[in-house]
């Protein structure tokens, strides 16, 4: 990690510089000639608007501007093991058994943007901030087993309002399976799309702390989205790396 001052580019704004020649828009708010701290980037495509960081989402979150939606599925249920770091050291990953690491992160996400999508599991959705609406992708063969049978529901968590107004349902029943990107644990492609398209405009900027394989970056870069994903293990964001670098052939 390196720490950078900000400095003035006449015609340009505000830029972050150094990492070996790499420049990163700065947030309006933080000319105030402060000190910030941002890793370079393990993957960026500045034509799509696509930033890729390889990283604890809670390093790198203070320091990025607002943006214009959050979308992310945290992990849940799993022993995760991630990389080290400040925030993970007696465990070795985030969390073991992560019971607190996605509701603490949407709270410091909650602060980058006013709109953010969340697919928090069922056993810790009542452990997130109090959302302004619950949505559910509704999955009829789910084969999932819960304390009262098989896990057909998948919760959505909405903060913010919809742009362009509620207009449609803020749910859906899907029969769609996630591909196979050597993630253990990705959401179908659908899902994703679906919730970037109601959740932003083209040529906003979405968030996603947990990238995974990068599967909302996917979505967000097919549908004429700016993106920026974190992850904490380098594996996956090679997975995701390759995925993006792949063009849309029409």
């Amino acid at each position: 990690m390196v720490i950078v001052r900000p400095k003035v580019d006449q015609g340009k704004g505000v830029v972050w510089e150094g990492f070996h020649g790499n420049r990163v828009p700065l947030p309006p708010e933080a000319d105030g000639g402060g000190e910030v701290s941002l890793p370079k980037p393990f993957y960026e495509d500045t034509r799509a608007g696509i930033v890729i960081y390889n990283a604890d989402c809670r390093d790198i979150l203070p320091h990025l501007p607002k943006v214009d939606l959050v979308l992310t599925d945290p992990p849940y249920g799993v022993n995760f093991k991630g990389k080290e770091t400040k925030h993970t050291k007696s465990s070795g990953g985030y969390i073991s058994g992560d019971s607190d690491i996605g509701p603490n992160v949407v709270s410091l996400a909650l602060e980058k943007t006013t709109r953010c999508i969340v697919f928090p599991g069922n056993r810790l959705l009542h452990s997130y901030p109090a959302p302004a609406d619950i949505g559910c992708i509704f999955c009829p063969s789910g084969a999932g087993r819960g304390p009262w049978g098989f896990t057909c529901f998948n919760p959505i968590l909405f903060y913010g309002k919809r742009p362009g107004g509620p207009t449609s349902p803020s749910s859906m029943k899907s029969f769609h399976t996630s591909d196979d990107v050597g993630h253990p644990c990705p959401k179908p492609m659908e899902w994703l799309s679906w919730l970037v398209s109601i959740g932003s405009r083209v040529n906003e900027t979405v968030l996603d702390p947990f990238m995974g394989s990068g599967t909302t970056l996917r979505a967000a870069k097919d549908l004429g989205r700016k993106a920026i994903g974190i992850e904490i293990e380098e594996k996956y964001c090679e997975i995701a790396a390759k995925r993006l670098a792949q063009e849309v052939l029409f």
